[in-house]
């Protein structure tokens, strides 16, 4: 009996294992480095809070910090609401729907490097974009999407939600499949319209995977990093530079290690506090717990 209660333990050992090396480990040295001044060449000298004081005097810490949080509020709607709209297209037991679904999910494997460049194409000064705005006559000059820093941070942002939505859509999909159709079924014979089919039925059914592509989205927004580099290096100006890419900057172009551990912990901290509310807010709405 007591080998029996031990048993499911041993399961557990070898994740727990991997866990530690791969995450808890890193995570608790990131926090000693923080607390340090180390430059990859001098052994780490301690020096208590002062990374974290310099950081919170440190005005461009401040805008990435800013840019972090458009970007946040910019992406995560976004790939939580369009999705769901794919989701429902390609559901439906048509002729060739095996193509849309392709069609949709192709960017999600699609290089971001690869990506990054295609898209630099579309928004150079006399690319596809302003050829066609031109065309409809919304705009008279070429804009420099990528090149302004009121619009470059924007650009981005479009970008990450092109490539984000068949990875959401997927997701949508399976908890689409996933609910009875004996549900729509009664629901019909009941007299329910399709409005009420979806605001009674699909929606309260898809709450759970709602909650979690509002995680998954919102920590990919906290650490994008790919497309900034690739498309704007964080420039104009720092316009489009995130908290990630400061913290790569600080890290391996100025070798401060310990003031980019202190920025990373800061960025594990609002992470971990946005995961927090949206376990709140959506489990609340969808009744999990």
């Amino acid at each position: 009996m007591k080998r029996q209660k031990l048993t499911p333990y041993l399961f557990l050992i070898p994740g727990c294992i991997i866990l530690g090396a791969f995450i808890f480990y890193p995570m608790l040295q990131a926090i000693w480095l923080s607390l340090t001044e180390f430059n990859m060449i001098e052994d780490a000298t301690f020096i208590g809070l002062e990374n974290y004081e310099n950081l919170l005097q440190d005005d461009l810490f401040w805008q990435t910090l800013m840019n972090t949080f458009i970007y946040l509020i910019g992406v995560v709607p976004a790939l939580v609401i369009i999705p769901i709209f794919l989701a429902v297209l390609v559901n439906q037991n048509i002729k060739g729907i095996s193509f849309f679904r392709s069609a949709f999910f192709i960017p999600v494997v699609t290089s971001l490097v690869v990506a990054g460049i295609a898209w630099d194409w579309v928004y150079k000064e006399h690319g596809l974009l302003n050829y066609a705005l031109e065309v409809v006559g919304i705009i008279t000059e070429p804009i420099g999407w990528l090149t302004s820093t009121s619009t470059a941070l924007f650009a981005v942002m479009v970008v990450t939600v092109w490539k984000g939505l068949g990875y959401y859509m997927i997701i949508y999909l399976a908890g689409l499949q996933s609910i009875p159709s004996d549900l729509y079924e009664a629901a019909k014979i009941d007299g329910a319209n399709w409005w009420q089919q979806v605001t009674r039925i699909t929606i309260p059914m898809l709450m759970p995977f709602v909650l979690v592509v509002s995680i998954m989205s919102s920590i990919s927004a906290m650490k994008v990093f790919e497309e900034i580099y690739v498309m704007t290096g964080g420039g104009p100006l720092h316009s489009s530079e995130t908290l990630v890419f400061y913290i790569y900057t600080e890290a391996f172009s100025n070798l401060n290690m310990g003031y980019a551990s202190a920025a990373g912990v800061i960025l594990f901290i609002f992470t971990l506090i946005l995961s927090i509310i949206n376990l709140k807010v959506m489990g609340k709405k969808g009744n999990i717990r």
